[in-house]
C-alpha cells in the first residue's frame, strides 16, 4: 500500500457516499463528475482497497467504504464543528450534533416522547428529516442520519446493513371533539359506524391493525380522510372532521394539545417503534440514552 495518503481524496470520497453518489457529490463540490470519480479511484489505488461497486446506475460502499466512512465521519465531521465550537467562546457548550430520520407514518407526538431524554443536552443542535422509509434507510446506509425512527423495523435488504432497536409500543385508543365523542361512545365500539373515522394512510404499519380490528367488530367505517403526516391528521381532527385511533402513549399530550376527548381503547392493537442504526451496539453517545430510556 501505498504511504502517501492524501486527506483531499478521502474527502472526496466522504462527500460522495454522503450525498449517496457521484453526480450530486460533484454538484456540492462544483466539480465535474470525472474528476471526483479520479480522486476516489485514487483514493482507492493508495489504500490498496475497493471502497466503491457499481451498482445500477450509481454507485455503493463495499464494506471496506463502509469502515472508510466511519473513520471519515469522525475527522470531517470534527471538522465541520470546528466554527461552532470555536464561535461557542471559551467555558461555552460544545455544539453536540444529533441528525434523526423520522419516518412519515409514525406519530410526531411519539417522536417527541422518544426524543425527550436527550433535548436538555447542553450545546444540542438537532436536525431530523422527514422522508419515505425507504428514503431514510438510504441516507442512514450513507452515514448522513445518527438514527431513523419508525414504526417498523428495517427489511433484511443485501445492499443495506443496518439494525433495528426496539424503542417501545403502546396500544391504540379512539380520540374526537366532544361533538363526536359523545355519540360514538354511546354504543361503543358501534358507535363509530355513526362517525366520520379519520385514518393513518394504508402505507403506516399500523393501519391493517386498524382496519382488522373494523371488521372484527362487524364496523363498516366512514373514512372522512387518510393521513400519511400524523400531525396533519390531529389537525382536522381537532377541527372535527372526524375521530381518530392514536397510541395511548401519548394520551395526555393529545388532550392537551388538540382539546380532544378519549373515546375508547382499539383492544388487540399495538403501535411499535423502531430506532434503526448502521451499528448493533450504538456508538452515539444521545442515541444510546434515548436507546436505554426507551429500554
Amino acid at each position: 500500500m501505498s504511504q502517501h495518503f492524501n486527506y483531499r481524496h478521502l474527502y472526496y470520497f466522504w462527500v460522495v457516499a454522503k450525498e449517496g453518489g457521484m453526480s450530486r457529490a460533484a454538484e456540492r463540490l462544483d466539480m465535474a463528475v470525472q474528476t471526483v470519480s479520479a480522486q476516489v479511484r485514487e483514493l482507492e489505488r493508495s489504500l490498496g482497497v475497493q471502497l466503491l461497486r457499481p451498482e445500477g446506475r450509481g454507485v455503493v460502499l463495499t464494506e471496506a467504504g463502509h469502515r472508510a466512512v466511519r473513520q471519515a465521519d469522525v475527522i470531517f465531521e470534527a471538522g465541520e464543528a470546528l466554527p461552532d465550537l470555536l464561535r461557542e467562546g471559551d467555558g461555552g457548550a460544545p455544539v453536540v450534533r444529533l441528525a434523526l430520520g423520522i419516518s412519515d407514518t409514525l406519530p410526531k407526538l411519539v417522536v417527541r416522547h422518544l426524543v425527550q431524554p436527550v433535548l436538555s443536552t447542553p450545546g444540542l443542535r438537532l436536525l431530523c428529516h422527514e422522508q419515505d422509509f425507504s428514503d431514510l434507510l438510504g441516507n442512514l446506509a450513507v452515514h448522513k442520519l445518527d438514527l431513523v425512527l419508525a414504526d417498523r423495523p428495517a427489511p433484511p435488504h443485501a445492499g443495506l446493513k443496518v439494525f433495528n432497536h426496539a424503542m417501545g409500543s403502546s396500544e391504540l385508543a379512539w380520540y374526537g371533539t366532544a361533538e363526536l365523542a359523545v355519540p360514538a361512545k354511546k354504543r361503543y365500539p358501534k358507535g363509530l359506524g355513526d362517525v366520520p373515522v379519520l385514518l393513518p394512510a394504508t402505507n403506516a404499519a399500523v393501519r391493517p391493525l386498524i382496519d382488522r380490528w373494523f371488521a372484527q367488530h362487524g364496523i363498516s367505517p366512514r373514512v372522512a380522510g387518510e393521513f400519511e403526516d400524523s400531525a396533519l391528521l390531529k389537525m382536522f381532527a381537532a377541527g372535527g372532521m372526524g375521530v381518530f385511533p392514536a397510541p395511548v402513549l401519548v394520551h395526555q399530550q393529545l388532550l392537551a394539545q388538540y382539546g380532544v376527548r378519549h373515546i375508547g381503547e382499539l383492544e388487540g392493537v399495538v403501535e411499535h417503534f423502531y430506532g434503526i442504526s448502521t451499528e448493533r451496539r450504538v456508538m452515539h453517545p444521545l442515541v444510546k440514552r434515548m436507546m436505554d430510556k426507551a429500554a
